[in-house]
C-alpha cells in the first residue's frame, strides 16, 4: 500500500475492523510514520445458476426463500429456520468455489434440509421441484420417505 502523503510503498496495518460491506484498516507508513485510513471491499464472483432449459441467471436467494415459504405455508417452520436453510445453501454453493451451478443442485439442497426439518414442506417443495407428472411419481416419493425412516 503507497503512502498518500510521502508516496513510500510499505506501510503496516495498525488496526482492522469490518464494516457494513467493506474493512477499514489503519495504516502507518514506515517512512514519514503519517496514518491514514483504507477500506477494502470483499471481491465476490457472482454465482450463475444453470437452469433446465439451459439457460442462466445470477443466483437469487430471495428466489429461493419464496419457494421454500410457500412449501411450509401453514406449517410449523419459523421464518428464521428457512432463513438458515437459505444461508446454508448459499454457503455451501459459494465454498463449492464453482462459478455456475445447477438449479438442480440447488433443488437438491434445499430438499434435503427440508426432509430434515419437515417431511410435508419436503413433499410440497418436491412435488414443485421435481414436477411430479402424475400420482404414481408422488407417491414413489412418499414411498421412499417412508423407507428412509
Amino acid at each position: 500500500m503507497k503512502c498518500p502523503f510521502c508516496g513510500y510503498e510499505e506501510t503496516k496495518v495498525i488496526d482492522s475492523r469490518p464494516t457494513d460491506e467493506k474493512i477499514r484498516r489503519r495504516r502507518e507508513c514506515l517512512n514519514c510514520e503519517k496514518r491514514f485510513t483504507t477500506y477494502e471491499v470483499v471481491e465476490t464472483m457472482p454465482l450463475v445458476v444453470i437452469k433446465k432449459d439451459k439457460s442462466r441467471e445470477i443466483f437469487d436467494r430471495d428466489k429461493l426463500m419464496n419457494g421454500l415459504v410457500r412449501a411450509c405455508e401453514k406449517r410449523p417452520i419459523s421464518v428464521e429456520m428457512l432463513d438458515n436453510i437459505v444461508n446454508g445453501i448459499e454457503t455451501q454453493l459459494l465454498n463449492m468455489l464453482e462459478r455456475e451451478v445447477s438449479s438442480y443442485q440447488i433443488g437438491e439442497m434445499a430438499m434435503q434440509r427440508l426432509k430434515n426439518i419437515d417431511e410435508v414442506a419436503y413433499v410440497r417443495f418436491a412435488s414443485v421441484y421435481r414436477q411430479f407428472a402424475d400420482i404414481n411419481s408422488f407417491m414413489d416419493e412418499l414411498k421412499t420417505l417412508l423407507k428412509e425412516k
